[in-house]
């Protein structure tokens, strides 16, 4: 049975859409300015849909970037995936972020099968959104906030290697000494393609969600505050 995916990632800087059928993606759209998000994610998502019915392809489920990441673009993200699974009445599938910008890393041949592998998102400051995971994309600590000094991770470090990526990893090369500590360039941001092979496992594991309770892993609430201008009058 041919199984077609919408893929939905938006939850950094780089928001982009995917279809993929079967193990292959065949259609892809990418843009790399956060502040576009809003403007040019539903675009994407109706070429894609008009892409598949012009074939004549049935869309079988909606794959979203579930978090952590930016708090505006997920909830963009999320509105339009689930306007999409109830427009066409089909499963909504949530896949970790921090899993997804595992994917291409899983591929290199240059990474040990000991070692540890933790994606790094940006958040503030010296803080990221952070997971460690083993090869097999099992989680050893769970995705949470860290602000990064000298000992982050060391009860791991000290016990095997860790490679660090992501956009949050950048600005942890200069903090993170560890001899096991491993560094990897080129995998800055999670991308729509990558989703691929998690949201298929899902789908033939029916994993998904409720679709009229699901929030985004935002993993810190959002705080609205006031312009300064306004601070400064009141």
């Amino acid at each position: 049975m041919t199984t077609i995916i919408l893929h939905i990632e938006a939850s950094t800087e780089t928001c982009s859409v995917a279809l993929s059928q079967d193990g292959h993606v065949f259609f892809e759209r990418v843009n790399r300015d956060e502040r576009s998000h809003a403007k040019v994610l539903a675009p994407f998502v109706e070429e894609a849909l008009q892409n598949a019915d012009s074939q004549g392809a049935k869309i079988n489920a909606v794959a979203l970037s579930c978090g952590p990441g930016s708090y505006t673009s997920l909830r963009i993200a999320s509105s339009t995936a689930k306007g999409v699974c109830y427009g066409r009445n089909i499963p909504l599938i949530a896949i970790p972020t921090t899993a997804i910008m595992c994917v291409p890393v899983l591929f290199r041949d240059d990474i040990p099968e000991e070692a540890l592998l933790c994606p790094m998102i940006d958040a503030r400051r010296t803080e990221v959104y952070a997971t460690i995971y083993d090869r097999a994309l099992g989680v050893v600590k769970p995705t949470h906030a860290e602000v990064v000094t000298e000992e982050s991770f060391k009860e791991f470090l000290d016990k095997q290697p860790i490679y660090f990526f992501g956009n949050g990893a950048e600005k942890c090369k200069e903090i993170i000494k560890h001899p096991n500590a491993h560094f990897l360039d080129g995998h800055r941001n999670p991308m729509a393609k990558n989703m691929m092979p998690l949201a298929e496992r899902a789908w033939f594991d029916e994993k998904f969600e409720d679709i009229a309770y699901f929030e985004p892993f935002y993993l810190k609430n959002f705080v609205a505050t006031k312009p300064k201008e306004l601070l400064k009058n009141n």
